[in-house]
């Protein structure tokens, strides 16, 4: 039975690598320090959400319809991948600017929707 990888220990919550490959067919064995791919540092959730980016050809629109989210939950999602890829973790004022990026789109998504008037919309960005 196979298990996915770990990628942190589960003891320490450092990065693990790899030492040891073998092949189940005829029974070679490899050792070294091997590196893991990025792929293997994002959850399942990620996973899925990235196959569905994937798929909807990047179209935030269809990702959304997709998964049944908002769009400043799919720009969440997609800052949080990016930050997982690049090892950056958010910084104050990065949440800062993140929950005012959602506000604005938020605002934009109920004038999309005719929830509110431009007038509405102009104001509450006005207000940010």
């Amino acid at each position: 039975m196979s298990h996915p990888i770990l990628n942190d220990c589960p003891v320490c919550h450092h990065e693990l690598h790899a030492t040891r490959l073998a092949c189940s067919h005829c029974h070679t064995v490899i050792e070294n320090n091997f590196t893991l791919s990025k792929w293997n540092s994002f959850s399942e959730e990620q996973m899925h959400f990235i196959e569905t980016f994937i798929v909807c050809r990047g179209n935030i629109k269809e990702v959304e319809k997709q998964l049944g989210i908002s769009y400043p939950t799919v720009r969440g999602k997609l800052n949080d991948i990016i930050a997982t890829m690049t090892g950056n973790s958010k910084t104050n004022s990065g949440e800062i600017f993140h929950k005012k990026t959602e506000k604005k789109a938020d605002i934009l998504e109920k004038l999309e929707q005719n929830e509110i008037t431009a007038d509405e919309a102009i104001a509450l960005l006005k207000e940010l």
